[in-house]
């Protein structure tokens, strides 16, 4: 299992000008010793060629993947909305792009199915995969929630990226299947123990839902992921 760090844990730090996003990259490798990073495409200063090729050229150089793009808005948007981020992950080399679906009282159930086969179709003229991020309150809350959207989409383009700290254990195995992404709250007081996910290849997500993240928090929960992984390896062994 790989670790990363969103942008969006970060968001009111680059939102102040404290940070930008090429100082969140560097902070990632040299001081939270991250495997990968998740940007959030509202921490984008610019999208013009010259500065996605340095920024995709100064990951690569401190040995970091870019694991996905994080778009809030990405299920919500129109077809044009959905293709620039697309796009984005595209120049990027990013494999994923993972959003939440809309709120239930934001629109009804059949214009959220017409917008996932909207995103599933160019998905797959892209080559990138959706993850899907479940979230209390929206049309992907729970694990039928989920498995209902991804049936009706149809669509290998679809997967979850899902958030093991608003979940429950149960739908956490349910869905351990079809998951390409895992997030993890840095405020989630319970130990990490999933072992549904044992055998999971992918990055688990490290996130802060107020966006005021500190780099001694995140590295205090990077370094209890690190311990409960080598605990869990170790008593494999």
């Amino acid at each position: 299992m790989k670790l990363a760090c969103t942008s969006g844990a970060f968001d009111r730090t680059i939102h102040r000008g404290d940070l930008t996003q090429l100082e969140f990259i560097e902070r990632c490798a040299r001081e939270l010793a991250c495997d990968g990073i998740v940007l959030d495409v509202r921490h984008f200063p610019r999208t013009d060629d010259d500065y996605l090729a340095q920024l995709k050229k100064f990951a690569a150089d401190l040995g970091l993947c870019i694991a996905a793009i994080d778009d809030g808005g990405f299920f919500a948007g129109d077809a044009s909305a959905i293709s620039a981020t697309l796009a984005l992950a595209t120049r990027l080399g990013a494999p994923l792009v993972t959003g939440r679906l809309l709120a239930e009282t934001a629109r009804s159930w059949s214009e959220q199915a017409e917008i996932l086969g909207v995103a599933t179709g160019q998905a797959k003229a892209a080559n990138v995969t959706l993850a899907l991020r479940n979230a209390p309150g929206t049309f992907a809350a729970a694990a039928r929630d989920c498995k209902r959207a991804m049936k009706e989409a149809d669509s290998a383009w679809l997967r979850v990226g899902l958030d093991v700290s608003a979940i429950s254990p149960e739908d956490g195995r349910a869905l351990s299947d079809k998951a390409v992404l895992l997030w993890r709250s840095i405020d989630d007081p319970a130990p990490f123990d999933a072992p549904a996910f044992d055998a999971f290849r992918g990055t688990l997500v490290l996130d802060d839902a107020s966006g005021d993240a500190t780099t001694a928090g995140m590295q205090n929960a990077l370094r209890n992921i690190r311990n409960a992984l080598a605990t869990r390896e170790l008593n494999r062994t």
